[in-house]
């Protein structure tokens, strides 16, 4: 991240490509499924790989952490820089979140095995962006994948009038 950019400005860790506004998914493992698959193109990985590294983090407990919002993670062998990828799902589904709502904002990242550091300031990052409930409603409320990406990328002041 550079010195010029806000702290709320997440696209260094997005790309347009990596934002889905209307994701349908079942169930978790589904969810995990389908952004696994999107996550292997961006970064030239295997799908199988990315979904056992979330379902292995997701065993030590839920990442869903209140209010709709899930922040996966995990690390991946052969990633050379912390990737993250956003989906608003059309359905929330059950997460076993904090709060034991259901999930509809789901915000994935990835980390290269060896980012600690990096891959904590990044999980940091997300998750004071994500507790912004203003920034959740905009994100809520969004109508595309560009809008959705526009938002994050924006980098806003949180508290801005």
């Amino acid at each position: 991240m550079t010195d010029n950019k806000s702290m709320d400005d997440l696209s260094d860790l997005l790309s347009p490509q990596a934002v889905q506004a209307a994701l349908i998914v079942p169930n978790k493992k589904a969810l995990f499924q389908q952004l696994a698959g999107v996550a292997a193109k961006l970064v030239d990985g295997e799908a199988r790989v990315i979904v056992d590294r979330l379902v292995e983090r997701e065993r030590l407990g839920s990442t869903g952490f209140g209010g709709g919002v899930a922040i996966p993670h995990g690390k991946i062998e052969g990633l050379d820089r912390v990737v993250g990828l956003f989906a608003r799902l059309a359905n929330p589904i059950d997460f076993a979140a904090i709060d034991d709502l259901p999930v509809d904002l789901v915000f994935l990242l990835l980390s290269p095995v060896d980012a600690g550091v990096e891959h904590l300031k990044a999980l940091a990052r997300v998750s004071r962006r994500m507790r912004d409930k203003a920034f959740v409603a905009k994100l809520r409320g969004a109508g595309s994948d560009d809008a959705l990406y526009a938002l994050f990328a924006a980098g806003e002041a949180r508290h801005a009038a």
